[in-house]
Formats: structure tokens, sequence, C-alpha cells
């Protein structure tokens, strides 16, 4: 009887390098993704550090690209703001400065065009008439899409929001 969870397949060094460039070059990983995979092939110790070695040293194991590309998607696409974003990276054992720089090279302009356009469109379905609790939706609402307070703030202001 077989059970819901797949088993896991264990390769040789080659045939493990050869899985982690397509699963590297199919999208961009982290170097925490790629070695649970490779965990998962039956790689351990040396022959695992040596695969990380080659696909770093190839360019398909790319910490920074990885960041800029999850920061970028999730700021774009999801509409995440640099706090939810920070934390997806830090799961994802990206370190501190490969991190910093990734959230900050989303545009400001841009983010702060996203903080409006959320909150106006929040406002347009919220039907609570108090205009505290209002303004309290709508905070709770930004702040959990990982937009910073201040900044918040600044924009509800500045679009006559609050």
């Amino acid at each position: 009887m077989k059970s819901g969870k797949q088993e896991a397949v264990l390769l040789d060094k080659k045939q493990a390098l050869v899985k982690a460039e397509h699963f590297c070059a199919y999208q961009e990983r982290s170097q925490k993704e790629v070695r649970y995979k490779l965990v998962e092939w039956g790689m351990r110790g040396d022959e695992l550090e040596e695969i990380i070695s080659e696909l770093i040293l190839n360019n398909f194991l790319n910490e920074e690209r990885f960041a800029k590309s999850y920061a970028s998607g999730k700021f774009n696409i999801k509409h995440w703001g640099r706090a939810k974003i920070k934390q997806g990276l830090k799961l994802k054992g990206v370190p501190d400065k490969i991190l910093q720089k990734a959230i900050y090279s989303i545009d400001d302009d841009d983010y702060l065009q996203t903080i409006e356009k959320l909150a106006i469109k929040k406002v347009q379905s919220l039907s609570e008439n108090d205009p505290f609790k209002r303004k309290n939706k709508l905070m709770s609402y930004l702040q959990a899409k990982g937009f910073e307070t201040d900044l918040i703030l600044l924009v509800l202001k500045a679009s006559n929001l609050n």
C-alpha cells in the first residue's frame, strides 16, 4: 500500500547536478531551496557542497539575482510591501545584506503609488461608516500587505483618504 508521500529518488552526483541545473534554470532559486532538493535526492556532505559550488560557478545559482527577482515579483504581481517581502526572503534563507539590496531595488515612486492604488481600491470596498473604524480597517489591510505604517499614513494624508 502506497502512502500519499512520494518516495525520495536517490541519484548519483552527476545525475543530481544535471537535475539541479534544470531545477535552477526553470526558475530562480535560493540556496536553501536547492540544498533541500539535493538532500531529497540523496546528496550529503562534500558531494552536496561540490554541486552547490558548481551551480554558483556556472551561474545557475545566484542568491542576489534570486532575491531581486523574488522582491520584484512579489511587489509587481502580488503587491506586497517591503516588510512582507523581507519576511519571505528570510524564510528562503537569504542573507541580510542581499535581502536589503533586493527590497530597496524597488523604486520608491512605484512603491508609494502602489500603496495609494491599493488604498483607493480598498476604500471603495469598505462599507464602514465610522471614519475611525474605516481608517483602522484600511491601515490593517495595508500593513498586512507588508507596507510600513509611516508610509501608509503619508500616502493616506497626501491622497485625502484619512
